[in-house]
């Protein structure tokens, strides 16, 4: 086997070999000549070795602030390990500090490196625009027993397997799923567990709790079942990176990987040693240096090409963007690299377009082939549908594709990746029975998680027994749900909003390791209405594309938009026909779609009324005839039925709080 690893500021660099994972000490320690050193590089043959060989790295002088000729003492992580081992006797705390760490270090293990088998398991290749975004954590989904599950897979890449049916009967075309790069799970406040897993220890390794056994060369392989389950249904695979930052925390934290190779070089640190960050986790990637860039690349092309992913979500993308001192560059050469890579050339590529120093960039994101997390939906469509005052006008935009965000690109409708919730942050359900977060289970006195939530409990904090409050609630369910579903964009749901899941107005669940964090099963736990709504509102919007999920922006004139051969137009109303209110205190619009720009010869109407009253909207004629297609006020099956139901009349009443939308006999009949 050939060892290579980059160490610039070594000046010796060791490989120990050992004879199995739970050896303190190797049974072979080679010391590679400086004869073995290209450029920033180290590198050695082996003879004897192969798969399942275990390993580690000991250098001198990696520390640019140290003596040249110090001892790190910490055995090291290659940071390109395709599987790793020794968890069973990993400590963090043995890892900071100076102390000698071999009896509780992690270990690469060498193993194979084939290609995800693309001929049987082929990438579904949906377009965006067309997508279905679920954000899903593994070990949550299927960790309860009423996930019905095999026990022994509960909470692993292979039980998520045995859930693709549900996902796929809810018309999900793709999963994204929250960091499975192994991770420290004791990166966490005492007593707790780093849930979330945004706390990466190596971006090439699956993480070890979401794989059934403790053999190391088990990950990749379940893994790759895991992915070619998806496709075989035509469910893509996303995944969240976390390339912004590392465990290894500060100065004060551990010396696992990247920091006994080289600190200064992965991370950004002042001239006197003192971390810089704008992750939150006490230091950021210096993703514009090209070792860094390297590394990362290599990742991307690993689980791209080896372990099948279909795409991946930069948690905090934008601060990859920064430069030295953290300066913003205005072509960050990371994100050109990527968009340059030919083997990366057919994934999917969405990020976090804010980091937690500041930078928010979304229209003016400095890659053009990123689609965006769009805050702004998520806090428009919320402060409209809780009342806010000065949101009619923001919803018209989010309504119409957000092109104000994207400044008019004809192209911004995939770019737009529209959520009402997410991992972070409320769920639906405590969306609307919350007024304030509620963290003190995790340990940090109430200060952890955001505090602008935009969130309204209806009158009484969690939950309670007054049937017109919790109707109140479902409707408002039902309404965000729907706005975020019917509008152009790419919409993603979060992990169980679709049956009511709550966390207990717990706002921020990542040390959350308990049934809090877990995706709920059980009947009597999940609202089964709101699970049949949301099935028939997606299949409303995959039936009808050039309505809801159109390539191009409504109001473009381009065939992809045309209907039998007719374009599309988009007229705005109020209550009244041609009469949107946009003032301050407006609470109320709707909009209809019709063929060319006749006004005689509309196909769709939507009416969204966020007052305390009901009100009463004009209707515009249709083609040939109304059918109720959503009425949000209505108990199911009503709120979307399946049944046509006709409307003859010029006006239709939309309850307080509540959306309605019609379609024409000849639309209705397509779903």
């Amino acid at each position: 086997m050939n060892f290579s690893v980059a160490a610039p500021l070594a000046t010796e660099v060791n490989l120990l070999i050992f004879n199995s994972n739970l050896d303190p000490k190797p049974s072979q320690i080679i010391k590679l000549p400086t004869s073995h050193r290209s450029g920033d590089y180290w590198h050695i043959e082996v003879e004897g070795v192969g798969a399942g060989c275990c390993y580690s790295y000991l250098i001198k002088g990696s520390k640019a602030f140290e003596d040249p000729s110090s001892n790190n003492n910490k055995l090291l992580l290659d940071p390109c390990a395709r599987a790793i081992t020794g968890w069973q006797t990993y400590s963090r705390k043995s890892a900071a500090g100076n102390s000698e760490n071999s009896a509780c270090c992690l270990k690469g293990v060498v193993c194979e490196r084939d290609e995800f088998d693309f001929k049987k398991h082929p990438r579904p290749r949906n377009t965006l625009t067309k997508s279905i975004i679920y954000e899903l954590h593994v070990g949550a989904f299927t960790r309860r027993s009423s996930s019905e599950v095999n026990p022994s897979y509960a909470g692993k890449f292979l039980g998520l397997i045995e859930k693709i049916p549900y996902l796929k009967k809810l018309g999900v075309t793709s999963v994204e799923l929250l960091p499975v790069h192994a991770f420290d799970s004791s990166d966490a406040p005492k007593g707790k567990k780093n849930h979330w897993g945004y706390s990466p220890i190596n971006w090439f390794t699956p993480h070890h709790e979401y794989v059934v056994g403790t053999n190391p060369l088990e990950a990749r392989k379940q893994f790759r079942e895991m992915v070619a389950s998806f496709h075989d249904v035509g469910i893509e695979v996303i995944i969240d990176v976390v390339y912004n930052h590392t465990s290894e925390g500060n100065h004060a934290g551990p010396t696992i990987s990247w920091k006994g190779f080289s600190e200064n070089v992965y991370y950004y640190l002042t001239e006197d040693g003192n971390y810089m960050d704008v992750s939150g986790c006490g230091n950021s990637i210096a993703a514009n240096r090209p070792i860094v860039q390297h590394l990362i690349l290599e990742s991307m092309r690993c689980w791209a090409t080896e372990l099948g992913v279909d795409g991946f979500r930069f948690d905090l993308g934008i601060a990859l963007s920064r430069g030295d001192n953290l300066e913003p560059l205005q072509d960050p050469p990371l994100f050109k690299s990527i968009e340059a890579d030919p083997t990366l050339s057919d994934v999917k590529l969405l990020t976090e377009p804010w980091d937690c120093g500041g930078l928010y960039k979304m229209g003016d994101f400095p890659s053009k082939k990123m689609s965006i997390w769009n805050g702004c939906f998520r806090d428009d469509v919320r402060a409209f549908w809780k009342g806010d005052n000065n949101t009619v006008w923001k919803l018209r935009e989010r309504l119409n594709g957000s092109l104000d965000i994207f400044n008019n690109e004809v192209d911004c409708i995939g770019r737009s990746i529209n959520f009402i919730t997410s991992h972070d942050g409320f769920t639906l359900n405590d969306l609307v029975s919350f007024n304030h977060k509620h963290n003190l289970g995790n340990g940090e006195n109430n200060r952890d998680g955001e505090n602008h939530n935009n969130s309204w409990n209806h009158g009484i904090e969690g939950p309670t027994t007054d049937i017109s409050i919790n109707n109140l609630r479902d409707r408002q369910k039902k309404n965000l749900l729907s706005t975020l579903l019917l509008s152009p964009g790419v919409p993603m749901l979060s992990m169980g909003d679709e049956v009511s899941r709550s966390q207990g107005g717990n706002n921020n669940t990542w040390c959350q390791e308990s049934p809090l964090g877990w995706m709920i099963w059980s009947p009597e736990d999940c609202d089964s209405l709101l699970y049949k709504f949301v099935e028939r509102v997606i299949h409303i919007r995959k039936k009808l594309p050039t309505l809801f999920s159109p390539p191009l922006p409504r109001t473009a004139k381009d065939f992809a938009n045309e209907i039998d051969g007719q374009s599309l137009s988009l007229q705005w109303h109020g209550i009244e026909l041609n009469n949107p209110d946009w003032s301050s205190w407006s609470h109320s619009l709707s909009f209809s779609v019709h063929l060319g720009t006749n006004k005689n010869e509309a196909v769709m109407w939507m009416g969204l009324n966020a007052c305390n009253q009901n009100l009463d909207f004009q209707l515009p004629r249709p083609c040939k005839n109304w059918y109720l297609a959503i009425n949000t006020a209505n108990p199911s099956p009503n709120d979307a039925p399946e049944q046509a139901i006709a409307w003859n009349e010029k006006s239709i009443k939309v309850n307080n709080h509540s959306l309605v939308m019609t379609l024409d006999e000849k639309f209705f009949n397509y779903l």
